[in-house]
């Protein structure tokens, strides 16, 4: 009977310990920053990655250009271009497709890079005059920081990071992707 009772005590304080562990390893961080409204025609384009946590694809990218375009229906045909390893490595190219999840802000989006999965795409911060975006996640597991040109001054890359800090990432994960100015590029 002692064995007994230990036995159901050993289960109880593991069943309680295992669903203290899956409690306290919920997030409790405050939803994600989005912008209030993004105007969808001034956000389509090019956009040069010049930090992230990347994503599997995207880990040794140089010269890294996402492009949006409106399509009729609404949807965003998206485009994402880099060299594999180096500014002269393997040109990649990857088509995305963007679907606008909260069109009261436009700035909540799915990204499908493989049908039927959609992978959350928010607008945690977008300058004034569109020149630099924050795309985040609330799992707060990947980010970009991407400009309207490929270099960004030191103090602007500086205050992007203190955004993206303030929103809960571990900024020592954050990665800058290497961009060559655009005169000295090789086209593909």
């Amino acid at each position: 009977m002692f064995k007994n009772i230990s036995l159901k005590k050993v289960r109880a304080v593991g069943i309680a310990s295992l669903g203290a562990m899956i409690l306290s390893s919920c997030s409790s961080l405050p939803p994600i920053r989005t912008e209030a409204k993004v105007d969808l025609e001034r956000f389509m384009g090019d956009w040069y990655v010049i930090a992230n946590i990347p994503t599997y694809i995207e880990k040794g990218a140089h010269n890294a250009v996402e492009s949006y375009k409106l399509d009729e229906d609404g949807d965003i045909l998206t485009q994402f271009r880099f060299n594999q390893g180096s500014f002269d490595g393997e040109y990649k190219v990857y088509n995305p497709k963007g679907f606008i999840w909260d069109h009261e802000s436009n700035a909540v989006w799915g990204m499908q890079f493989i049908w039927p999965i959609e992978m959350e795409y928010r607008i945690v911060y977008l300058d004034t005059d569109y020149s630099e975006t924050i795309i985040g996640r609330s799992d707060r597991d990947y980010v970009w920081i991407m400009a309207r040109t490929p270099i960004i001054t030191n103090a602007r890359y500086q205050k992007l990071v203190n955004i993206i800090q303030q929103e809960g990432y571990d900024i020592t994960e954050l990665q800058k992707v290497p961009q060559q100015p655009l005169g000295i590029r090789k086209s593909n």
